[in-house]
């Protein structure tokens, strides 16, 4: 079933960067030095049985003692009782379309972007990979579709955190072991959008895709995503899925052959 095949993706890819803890029916995936924290999502293969509130206030307790965030990902369909348990544990849950490609989608097209952009897989040594990098962190500052505030003044700031905090590094390491594809609309030598993919085993999903607030309305996530699914096709993924930001979201990878399959659910502290 795909919603099997995905649920063995999100479970093999957090492997590739973190230490695994059993948690009877939840695994914690703790990073290996610095980075994006990873998350506690189902035991892959667990017995079935209903979620309760002390299951994940056990993992809870295990995230604060490692001074990481308390979040949890997971697919409603497939583990129905976690968010009530996420719930009961004090945990607030958001909903996230969860997307599958079409297989008979027709290749999309880059171009029908406004402007002098180009749109362009970034290999590990091109300057503009710490800008990519840097864009998507911009874009989810300040969500949504319309446009926004936030343009080419603010990514040097950005840049430099991320140069700071050991992302570009690892991107580096991973983009040249092919694990992440990255892929960037620039214009004048500025990335105004940005996206990743994550291949493994015939299967990549697509993450992090987000254009300058300023930047928006000009088609640059959708050719940015176009991008990435021609060059996943490419590596042999007969699945590619993502999870929209909300139903807007949604909407435009819709028009690129992406359908809702089910809802992806994370779950953190209430602000």
């Amino acid at each position: 079933m795909l919603l099997d095949r995905l649920e063995e993706y999100y479970d093999a890819v957090p492997r590739h960067g973190a230490r695994v803890e059993d948690h009877g029916p939840l695994t914690l995936f703790v990073r290996e030095g610095r980075g994006w924290p990873f998350y506690a999502r189902p035991a892959q293969g667990r017995s079935g049985r209903p979620l309760h509130p002390t299951d994940v206030q056990k993992v809870r307790a295990r995230q604060r003692e490692l001074g990481i965030p308390e979040t949890f990902e997971w697919v409603a369909e497939t583990t129905p009782t976690l968010r009530a348990a996420a719930e009961g544990s004090g945990l607030v849950v958001h909903e996230h379309p969860l997307m599958v490609l079409d297989p008979g989608a027709p290749a999309a097209d880059v171009d029908g972007v406004s402007g002098n952009v180009s749109v362009r897989i970034v290999s590990a040594d091109d300057p503009i990979l710490p800008g990519a990098l840097a864009v998507p962190r911009l874009a989810f500052a300040e969500p949504g579709t319309q446009v926004g505030l936030a343009g080419t003044p603010q990514l040097t700031e950005v840049i430099d955190a991320c140069v700071a905090d050991g992302s570009v590094e690892r991107a580096i390491v991973r983009v040249r072991a092919g694990l992440t594809v990255v892929a960037a609309a620039v214009e004048h030598g500025s990335v105004l959008s940005a996206g990743q993919h994550q291949p493994l085993a015939g299967v990549s999903e697509i993450v992090g895709v987000g254009t300058l607030p300023a930047a928006r309305r000009r088609g640059l996530a959708r050719a940015v995503t176009a991008a990435l699914v021609a060059d996943a096709r490419s590596r042999g993924a007969a699945t590619v899925f993502l999870s929209a930001g909300d139903d807007d979201v949604a909407r435009v990878y819709a028009r690129l052959g992406f359908r809702r399959v089910g809802t992806a659910l994370i779950a953190e502290p209430a602000e």
